[in-house]
């Protein structure tokens, strides 16, 4: 075997080793690999088990993002983590050793009414930590339309945008009639009597005639938040490439006319 394959063996299996935790493993690669870094699910978990989590990450040198944190919890990790920064309005952690991507393109976070702030923030703050420059746009929902219509130009200017609602989920389908670009729907567990925390919404959503909008699990602003960062760096990407193809035909045309 080559000296450098052995190296190259030789150093994964030591980014296994560093992230075998035994009561979590973790893909310290998978930024690599996808574009999207390791990030901490908190709810669930014990204190001591994601001050663990933390350790190994920080020894990778790996920056730390939690979600689905309350106060308490924060307060417990922070006894042995007091660098940890607590972001309320996100119910996130993070502790970061590296710089984050500068932010680019535009997302928008519509979010219906101020009881889903909670996961339209948590989507707004991971699609930031993912380079995206965030848009947002908050208690617009369908009982005041005229409130939405005022951030028209701002939604047409996106590249992508998460729409967080519950009660009956309805404005996802109203965004969606508006612009052309994709949707991430996200439904809550906001809502009155049989709202079946929130089944109805994400059903409502599911069902919707407006082509073009894609619906994540009941609460998942994390998940939209990734998706609208995806698409947003896609965008990038594709921008990029045409704009190198232009460089190289007007070189071409240049070269031709000498």
């Amino acid at each position: 075997m080559a000296l450098n394959e052995r190296r190259k063996q030789g150093a994964a299996g030591r980014r296994r080793g560093a992230g075998d935790l035994g009561f979590a493993r973790l893909d310290l690669g998978r930024h690599r690999r996808c574009g999207v870094p390791e990030v901490i699910f908190c709810e669930g978990k014990t204190p001591a088990q994601v001050i663990g989590i933390v350790a190994a990450m920080q020894r990778a040198g790996h920056n730390v993002f939690g979600t689905r944190v309350t106060p308490e919890f924060h307060a417990a990790v922070a006894q042995v983590h007091p660098d940890l920064i607590y972001h309320a309005e996100a119910r996130a952690i993070t502790l970061d050793v590296a710089p984050l991507p500068e932010p680019r393109g535009q997302v928008a976070v519509v979010c219906a009414g101020t009881s889903d702030l909670p996961v339209a923030e948590e989507a707004a703050f991971t699609a930031g930590r993912m380079g995206a420059r965030v848009v947002r746009m908050h208690d617009v929902g369908v009982a005041g339309l005229h409130r939405l219509l005022d951030h028209l130009a701002a939604l047409r200017a996106s590249r992508a945008v998460v729409v967080v609602a519950g009660m009956e989920g309805a404005l996802p389908s109203v965004v969606g009639g508006l612009i052309d670009r994709p949707i991430i729907a996200v439904p809550t567990s906001i809502g009155y009597g049989m709202h079946l925390k929130g089944l109805a919404a994400l059903l409502a959503m599911l069902n919707s005639c407006v082509p073009g909008i894609t619906v994540v699990n009941v609460d998942n602003g994390f998940g939209a938040g990734v998706a609208a960062a995806l698409i947003n760096r896609m965008a990038d990407e594709v921008g990029n490439q045409l704009h190198k193809q232009r460089m190289e035909t007007t070189k071409h045309a240049k070269c031709a006319k000498s």
